[in-house]
């Protein structure tokens, strides 16, 4: 059984690789799916003063749920089982974490995100995991 990671942010971008996992998944191959969201760390300090930990961790919740859901419903309607996961960090590195630790065999991922103006001033997600990804990495436009 292959296990794929796909990363996922709510953008068109994530959707298609869902789509082509899917495309994977008709022509008869065995595949274990999960969906992964990253939520970027609210900042610490002065905002914490304001905020409680379990505060953040339902705003990481409930923003991570709502950037898995298109694609959770595309692999539902599909019928094609999957697990998913939302975690916290820096998005490339806990990509790429999250698939040395699951032992996947394979990432794919969209080009491109909702990063907008972020993603011009950090870099591209895609371009990170490219580089320090120790499995293959299957981008799509």
């Amino acid at each position: 059984m292959l296990k794929i990671l796909i990363p996922v942010d709510g953008s068109s971008y994530s959707e298609r690789a869902v789509k082509q996992v899917l495309e994977l998944a008709d022509s008869g191959a065995k595949l274990a799916i999960t969906l992964l969201n990253v939520q970027i760390p609210i900042a610490s300090g002065h905002v914490r003063m304001f905020i409680s930990q379990d505060e953040v961790n339902s705003y990481h919740q409930d923003e991570g749920l709502a950037a898995l859901a298109s694609s959770r419903a595309l692999l539902e309607a599909a019928g094609v089982p999957y697990n998913y996961h939302i975690a916290v960090g820096r998005v490339a590195e806990t990509i790429v974490r999250f698939a040395r630790e699951g032992n996947i065999d394979k990432i794919v991922m969209g080009t491109h995100g909702r990063g907008g103006l972020l993603e011009l001033l950090l870099g591209s997600v895609a371009h990170e995991v490219l580089k320090i990804a120790t499995v293959p990495v299957l981008l799509v436009k």
